[in-house]
């Protein structure tokens, strides 16, 4: 929202009005008051414009859901997370449940959580691998009821969704890397959008990992489909394919995802800038090769900085060393390949 449009957001009723400002003033301070008392008023808004009651169910299940999720994982940010796809029709015998559950088993033993579905087979195999302290299952409520698996069910960290818009984004909010084994509709439908929002900036980058047996041909024959159909015909640039990996062990997977986070923390936007976050500092020689080899998608020079205003008010990693540039926010394939010359340089 725009700061004009966020200055006339208001209610007519002056009572209701003052009432919000109390209520925000209650349970917030500055930004967070702010945010609050839009929120306030949104619902103010909802009463006050008659909607339709299914409109309003849809509204409150949605807050509902999303509030309890972030109260959920809100103690366990410090951690980074792996979200874990694939079919769920996938049997314990198959080398693809087995490839899950070692994959989940060994990534934890790095310092990860796992989170998956909750459901059966690859989903079962991401919880037993990872072990119930270090599983989150994200369930869906279907007309066939999708039980939790016998790995995660009664756990705290068990959450129930109604709504898979709900679901979706917080695999992704709460997730660091994303790894998908062989599955039906809805892990294609998760890949798929995991690599859209990168491909669009609209989530942070991440390792997205298309995971299979070494002589498997799922994950082939998609990425076939996706350099024959896509882009041959222009509908993705050949920069986009450097957005996923196709592998067939875990233990590839597993060093795909520590290289990634080898130097890279963390990115944040503030205004026209783009701030990336460093685990240590880059030296001068290297970032000038840097600036080179990626001029093609920043205007101006990428720099060393010290943290940003912003990110000193909200105390936002301020200990970390980062680099400040101007990126086009368009060719995120690129950027991908940015962060891994980040870490090879290291």
């Amino acid at each position: 929202m725009e700061q004009a449009e966020r200055h006339l957001y208001k209610i007519n009723d002056e009572r209701i009005s003052g009432l919000i400002k109390d209520i925000a003033h209650s349970y917030g301070s500055g930004f967070t008051e702010r945010l609050l008392n839009e929120m306030f008023i949104t619902i103010a808004k909802i009463g006050e414009e008659k909607l339709d009651s299914g409109d309003m169910k849809l509204i409150n299940t949605t807050l509902k859901e999303l509030r309890y999720a972030f109260k959920v994982f809100s103690s366990y940010r410090n951690r980074r997370k792996v979200a874990v796809f694939g079919s769920a029709r996938c049997c314990s015998n198959t080398k693809e449940y087995k490839m899950a559950e070692l994959f989940s088993r060994e990534i934890t033993k790095n310092g990860f959580l796992v989170i998956t579905g909750s459901g059966p087979g690859i989903m079962e195999a991401g919880n037993k691998g990872a072990g119930r302290a270090n599983s989150f299952g994200v369930n869906i409520r279907v007309p066939f009821e999708q039980k939790p698996n016998q790995y995660i069910i009664n756990d705290s960290k068990l959450i129930n969704f109604k709504y898979f818009f709900t679901r979706k984004l917080i695999f992704i909010k709460e997730s660091d890397a994303t790894v998908l084994f062989p599955g039906g509709f809805g892990t294609l439908d998760e890949g798929f959008e995991a690599i859209t929002l990168f491909q669009t900036g609209k989530c942070r980058p991440r390792p997205i990992i298309l995971l299979e047996p070494k002589n498997g041909t799922y994950w082939k024959k998609w990425l076939s489909f996706v350099k024959t159909q896509m882009l041959k015909d222009s509908y993705i640039s050949k920069e986009d394919l450097n957005i996923f990996k196709v592998m067939n062990s875990p233990e590839e997977a597993i060093k795909e995802i520590l290289f990634f986070y080898k130097n890279y923390h963390s990115m944040r936007y503030i205004k026209n800038d783009t701030v990336i976050r460093l685990n240590n500092d880059i030296p001068s020689n290297i970032l000038s090769k840097i600036n080179k080899e990626f001029k093609d998608i920043v205007s101006g020079d990428i720099v060393k900085t010290n943290p940003l205003e912003e990110e000193v008010l909200n105390n936002e990693h301020i200990e970390l060393p980062r680099l400040k540039m101007s990126f086009n926010r368009h060719d995120f394939g690129r950027l991908k390949q940015f962060i891994d010359r980040i870490n090879s340089s290291y």
